[in-house]
């Protein structure tokens, strides 16, 4: 029909339909304390963008409207390019080369990773147009460089307490005018200790806004310890207990300075703890460099993070970008997750679990968790359920996802606890690489029950429509244990490397290692 359209346009001389208009672009502001690449420079649509170096890989980060984008990755050194990659790779995005310069269009905001030959990946963060950014100041609008807060960034100094109050202040606000008070933090680097949000507060972090470890262990609370690395952990940002209505948006930057954490006073930070909070927030933030898990949702409900980017490192261990834990009703929606460990994860503990044996009460199943649009790189799991599963966990799903590089693509570890965990679905997986090894793990899907404080089964996992370009170099497996078996696995529409086709057996799909198991069910 719509070649019949343009051909009869063609005819009575009706004009064709207009191309699309070039996309406005809003490059981010960068912090003094972040060096500039020394492999790229970057323009779209002809508007130069900062790209900044960082350990394993560079990025660049901007906001882009609605429209095409022309994006020209030039190598610094000048040499022409003999090989590159484009990745998400499902987007089939051409680029033509002339010498040092890489051109290609895209159509839409995406999570992009450039490889030039030699050189670094560089990660290209395309966010959606801001849409609701605030004023700077107005009826409950609190500026934290203004009167009576005046707190100064790029100073390096320990500026807490006015933050804090800021936050305060904006929090009673909206409580008391039932809705939200908003904390505008302009553009600059602000190094502060803990902050805690209250309820009907909204955070706002300008382009260029960073909020960034102090460098000094003595200025934050011990809330947790891990066993596994030996070292404390502090929550740099949380909840205050019992909140609600609260939001983080912008597009600036939280920043746990990971490895100043580690040496010398071996503290772990998480950036972001949600706990006991319900109506939460996170829309377009920046998560960068924790020293632990960067995002843990805890015990609480009703909860979106969306437009978030989780760059963390490959030479520090432990650092997860986001754990659902024991929460209900969560949605994780346009992320691009980064580190050497698992980026997107759910898992439920016990009451006095190590890392948060400062929160009272007790441990609580978690149910209707979706992740949704992911791009995921890391040398552990690209998405996963576990290791954790000392409670149920229940209606988890990951959908939309493009695992860049990984050890394992799918996974479902319940090494941890006795409680099942049931309903679980990964759909639309697209695999690019498998260039490392976990636990001896190096394949497309592994699910596995453990045997560490007890066991549990795992029943109902759905795994469709899944495009393995990359298949690893160890057997898929589904290994449960005597008295916690892996049933009700339905596997549909898995494609493997060289196939147009979905495979119909299990060999055809590398999946050789298999015990305590149900019947698989294939479908095409």
């Amino acid at each position: 029909m719509t070649a019949l359209l343009i051909a009869l346009t063609g005819l009575v001389g009706l004009p064709r339909p207009a191309q699309a208009a070039a996309a406005s672009v809003a490059p981010y502001p960068v912090a003094s304390v972040y060096p500039a690449s020394t492999d790229y420079t970057l323009t779209v649509n002809g508007t130069s963008v900062p790209v900044v170096k960082y350990p394993g890989y560079d990025i660049a980060q901007f906001a882009l409207g609605t429209g095409t984008a022309t994006m020209a990755v030039t190598k610094t050194n000048n040499t022409n390019i003999g090989s590159y990659g484009i990745s998400p790779q499902k987007l089939n995005i051409a680029g033509s080369v002339s010498g040092p310069t890489l051109a290609f269009t895209v159509r839409n905001d995406e999570y992009l990773i450039v490889k030039l030959d030699g050189r670094p990946n560089l990660v290209i963060a395309a966010d959606p147009a801001e849409q609701d950014r605030p004023a700077t100041s107005g009826t409950g609008i609190f500026n934290v460089q203004s009167a009576p807060y005046n707190v100064q960034p790029n100073t390096g100094a320990y500026s807490t307490t006015a933050f804090q109050t800021a936050l305060n202040d904006a929090a009673a606000w909206g409580s008391a005018n039932g809705r939200q008070g908003i904390v505008y933090v302009p553009a600059g680097v602000y190094t502060l200790g803990n902050l805690f949000l209250r309820s009907n507060l909204a955070l706002y972090l300008a382009p260029g806004a960073v909020l960034r470890y102090t460098g000094e262990a003595d200025h934050y609370v011990v809330t947790g310890h891990k066993n596994s690395q030996g070292r404390d952990l502090t929550w740099f940002i949380s909840t205050r207990y019992s909140s609600s209505n609260i939001k983080i948006y912008g597009r600036g930057i939280i920043d746990g300075d990971g490895m100043a954490s580690l040496k010398p006073s071996n503290l772990g930070v998480n950036l972001l703890m949600p706990v006991y909070t319900d109506g939460f927030t996170v829309d377009g933030i920046t998560f960068r460099e924790s020293s632990s898990w960067a995002v843990m949702p805890l015990r609480s409900s009703n909860m979106t993070f969306r437009n978030i980017k989780l760059f963390n490192r490959f030479d520090m261990g432990e650092n997860d970008g986001i754990d659902v834990i024991e929460s209900t009703n969560v949605t994780v929606t346009h992320a691009v997750g980064i580190g050497l460990d698992d980026p997107f994860s759910t898992k439920t503990w016990g009451d006095t679990t190590d890392i948060y044996k400062t929160v009272p009460g007790t441990a609580r199943p978690l149910k209707n968790v979706t992740f949704d649009d992911l791009v995921s790189w890391t040398y552990c799991y690209g998405v996963k359920v576990g290791q954790g599963v000392f409670q149920p966990q229940d209606d988890v799903t990951f959908r939309h996802v493009v695992v860049y590089d990984a050890a394992v693509a799918i996974g479902v570890h319940h090494k941890y606890g006795t409680a099942a965990a049931t309903g679980t679905r990964f759909d639309d997986i697209d695999i690019e690489r498998l260039s490392f090894s976990n636990d001896a793990n190096r394949t497309w899907l592994a699910l596995m029950t453990g045997n560490t404080s007890g066991i549990g089964p795992v029943t109902g996992v759905t795994v469709s429509n899944v495009k393995v370009r990359n298949a690893g170099t160890t057997a898929a497996r589904i290994n449960g244990l005597p008295g916690a078996p892996i049933t009700g696995v339905t596997l549909s529409n898995i494609v493997m490397p060289g196939s147009s086709t979905a495979a119909t057996t299990l060999a055809q799909m590398n999946l050789t290692n298999l015990s305590d198991n149900g019947p698989i069910t294939i479908t095409q």
